[in-house]
């Protein structure tokens, strides 16, 4: 079952013409156009499905500087600054809280790994605090398991995913912007190379610019503009509890297994590391770029050749714009969960903390995780395309990330002074032959 998540109503009628068309309604897409239309622009966000269905509202709702890429780590801290204050200055409920975050293990080469980021991250101003075993039994009190260490990150906290992309939709409607959902973008008009309009289900509107953050649909879309996106997804397995005794305020990960407190009283779990990849067209396209990043997060992969080789996101596809497109076909991907995974993190929790066995799944998810080869998003122009900008590849790191993500996109779209260095989010490292390197840490 998915999990529930905030309704927002649609407005009535689409706009012949606006500023800035958005597509996507997940926290990327309406964290751009709530800085938009905070900047006096009109726009227009367009969604096939509906505000926040995706992943959006499916990940584990971690806010955190914590363990980035240090390439993204800029833009993650900005992004914390701007969700410290998000509630009060959208006065709504995202959900976000200054709980802190922890880290605990059994592992050597995990707390290798962290000390190592911690020493890097220093030089960004970004201090968190390394922990000893016994003061990281200390901070999990009713744990179990012989913890080596940790590292604890106090300034970071969690928010609600099944709210907040909701809850910023409303206030971008405030500030002007229109909302449409199910109403699936098949298409770019161009004129003279230039983006002049966005052909919908529901008619065309006029545009000059248009921002792209259609998660995993975004591959897809710019393949049938010609247009090169290394992209693959995966597939991953979430749950949430029923009302839980409190052993952690924010976020806590442990080996096998995270939980996140929700508002409602319980957990959202997450399974680190682990899910399933489907094969496809797609996923063979790219597949030199991510052999890379494959070799390296392998271990917890399983894979099939299933649904995705024939249908959805990373599938073949042609339509014509006049016609339904995949994007009509698939409102919202809803992937089932994996029992498997469900029963494996309900086992580890019992094993790490008594108190937390035999707890009740409330909802259980599946959700798609679309990545780049080195782990990190493009925010960005397509300089081959004037008027067409990118925010998307997200790697599962958007909603910590998509309010300083989406004032970034604001930022390139309006032509404005960026938040930070716009230059490791460039589209043009996924075609020019770029070294990616080595992703970083997730």
């Amino acid at each position: 079952m998915s999990p529930p998540v905030q309704p927002v109503a649609s407005d009535e009628k689409l706009p012949a013409a606006v500023d800035v068309v958005v597509i996507g309604a997940g926290i990327a897409g309406t964290t751009a156009a709530y800085e938009l239309a905070k900047r006096k622009l009109s726009v227009a966000l367009i969604e096939k499905g509906k505000v926040g269905g995706e992943q959006s509202s499916r990940n584990w709702g971690w806010v955190r500087q914590q363990h980035r890429d240090l390439r993204e780590l800029p833009l993650a801290m900005r992004s914390l600054e701007i969700w410290r204050g998000l509630n009060q200055e959208i006065g709504a409920e995202t959900g976000f809280r200054p709980t802190g975050l922890l880290y605990v293990t059994t592992r050597p080469a995990d707390f290798a790994q962290w000390e190592a980021w911690t020493l890097k991250a220093r030089e960004y101003q970004m201090h968190s605090r390394i922990l000893s075993a016994a003061e990281a039994k200390e901070m999990t009190p009713g744990s179990v398991p012989a913890w080596i260490g940790g590292v604890h990150s106090p300034t970071d906290g969690r928010g609600e995913p099944s709210i907040a992309s909701p809850a910023i939709a409303e206030a971008a409607r405030r500030a002007g912007a229109t909302i449409h959902q199910d109403c699936a973008a098949r298409g770019l008009e161009t004129s003279a190379g230039k983006v002049s309009g966005v052909i919908t289900e529901k008619g065309t509107i006029r545009t000059q610019a248009v921002l792209l953050a259609g998660g995993a649909w975004s591959g897809l879309f710019c393949r049938r503009h010609g247009l090169r996106l290394a992209q693959a997804s995966v597939k991953s397995t979430s749950f949430s509890t029923m009302e839980a005794p409190e052993v952690a305020k924010g976020g806590l990960s442990m080996p096998d297994v995270t939980i996140r407190r929700r508002l409602d009283g319980g957990y959202t779990v997450g399974l680190g590391g682990r899910g399933l990849l489907e094969i496809s067209p797609q996923g063979l396209m790219h597949a030199r770029q991510f052999w890379p990043t494959f070799k390296q997060r392998r271990w917890g992969l399983s894979f099939t050749i299933g649904r995705s080789f024939f249908d959805g996101p990373e599938a073949l596809a042609r339509w014509s714009f006049d016609g339904v497109s995949p994007f009509e076909r698939h409102r919202t991907l809803d992937p089932g969960a994996d029992p498997k995974l469900v029963q494996l993190g309900l086992t580890r929790l019992g094993e790490h903390y008594p108190a937390l066995a035999n707890l009740k799944v409330a909802h259980s998810w599946g959700g798609f995780i679309d990545s780049t080869p080195d782990g990190i998003p493009v925010i960005s122009a397509v300089d081959t395309m004037p008027g067409l900008f990118l925010s998307t590849g997200y790697s599962g790191h958007g909603f910590g990330i998509g309010p300083g993500a989406g004032r970034l996109a604001a930022d390139l779209v309006a032509g404005d002074p960026p938040i930070v260095d716009p230059a490791p989010f460039r589209y043009s490292r996924m075609i020019d032959g770029s070294d990616l390197g080595a992703p970083g840490m997730m």
